[in-house]
């Protein structure tokens, strides 16, 4: 039976998937071609081709030759130059853009940090700002020698689905419905001919997190940050499960008390509800301070009465530990999860919500000890979600090298 020949766009799509097999190959460390043929299954030809169009788009270098062993002619060694790309990441917060700039191998190259005053629901605003401090990063490392800006990432609080990336509800912003930040952000940069991607910020935090760690963990992961609200994401065997709706992981918006207090999500009692900013700073006598001077400061002054061994303070991180910890009862019932991850300030202030983590844990790990899950503060911090941004835009370019121009 005679099959037809390809047509040009899968010729097409053949050779990118291609280019990207040789190229995370490179990257994982210096190999020869023989290698690479011998890791990617691709025959030699094939090897020698995509890695001259690498060699040519600037994003691997030769480096020397190692030593074959016999009689023949010394291999040449291939690496990546991560120089050669850069990724923008943007974080938005409920009173900030925190921007960083990093190369392909995660080094950071620009970081920055404005207060953006975008009106509560008013989303316009909002990705002017973004757009703002995008455009100022991107002039910051515009002079860099041989450097492609390849990617735009911006990090959201909220749902993110399907293929354009919408941002499903952002309840803390005051956004109802599907939003179309990628679009509002883009119509800001009119200039910047560039892919530009929006994510859930828990969920890239949460990959970035376990891509520190991933030796060591186990194959089902929670992560729950709090900062601008209380967010999460459920990593199995590494990569994240966003759910039928792009939700899953939610953790912030998992009622643990019926009759508790009402939630913008249409639910009562949500964990977001008793650790989030606003209600943890009212826990802890610090309401008429953020009223005032706002979320960061609030939050700057409850760190430093923890420090002081503030006894409301301390006990208001004490209750949140135990409300922590019946979300991650329930979400270990659910998913089997081996180790809960916190970020944002639940990483910083461990030390504080760990007792009343451990006091309410205490039950099950005696009754059921085969069945004990580790709680444990993230490696990255407030870094995390910047960083697994960084990371997503990275892939981006691993995925798919031809966006990345030839040299010269």
């Amino acid at each position: 039976m005679t099959h037809p020949a390809p047509a040009p766009a899968d010729t097409a799509a053949v050779r990118r998937h291609n280019l990207a097999l040789v190229l995370r190959r490179i990257a994982a460390g210096p190999c020869a071609r023989t290698d690479i043929a011998a890791a990617t299954g691709l025959v030699h030809a094939s090897v020698t081709g995509l890695t001259a169009e690498l060699l040519e788009r600037g994003l691997v270098r030769e480096v020397g030759a190692a030593a074959t062993g016999g009689r023949g002619r010394p291999r040449r060694l291939l690496e990546l130059v991560p120089g050669r790309v850069l990724t923008i990441a943007a974080q938005v917060t409920l009173e900030r853009v925190e921007t960083m700039a990093a190369d392909l191998a995660g080094a950071v190259v620009h970081r920055s940090s404005a207060v953006h005053r975008a009106p509560y629901g008013d989303a316009d605003a909002l990705a002017a700002a973004v757009a703002r401090e995008v455009r100022l990063a991107a002039d910051a490392v515009r002079d860099r020698p041989g450097a492609h800006l390849a990617r735009v990432v911006v990090a959201m609080a909220g749902p993110v689905t399907g293929p354009g990336e919408t941002v499903a509800a952002a309840i803390d912003f005051g956004w109802r419905g599907h939003t179309d930040l990628r679009a509002l952000v883009a119509a800001h940069l009119p200039r910047l001919d560039r892919p530009l991607d929006v994510v859930n910020d828990a969920n890239v935090a949460a990959l970035a997190e376990y891509h520190a760690r991933e030796d060591e963990l186990p194959y089902v992961v929670a992560y729950v940050k709090a900062d601008t609200g209380v967010g999460g994401g459920l990593l199995i065997g590494g990569r994240i499960h966003a759910g039928a709706h792009g939700a899953g992981g939610e953790i912030g918006h998992m009622p643990i008390a019926f009759d508790g207090p009402p939630c913008p999500c249409g639910a009562r009692g949500c964990l977001a509800q008793y650790i989030g900013p606003e209600p943890l700073l009212a826990t802890a006598g610090l309401a008429a301070l953020r009223d005032t001077s706002g979320t960061d400061a609030a939050l700057t002054e409850l760190d430093r009465r923890l420090h002081a061994e503030d006894r409301t303070a301390c006990a208001a991180l004490h209750d949140a530990g135990g409300k922590l910890a019946a979300a991650i009862l329930a979400v270990s019932g659910v998913t089997d999860a081996g180790e809960v991850i916190l970020g944002g300030y639940l990483a910083d202030w461990y030390t504080w919500l760990r007792p009343g983590i451990d006091e309410a844990l205490s039950t099950r790990r005696t009754l059921v000890p085969d069945l004990t899950l580790r709680v444990t503060p993230g490696a990255l911090g407030r870094d995390a979600t910047l960083r697994g941004a960084v990371e997503s835009g990275r892939l981006g370019v691993l995925d798919d090298p031809t966006g990345v121009p030839v040299v010269g």
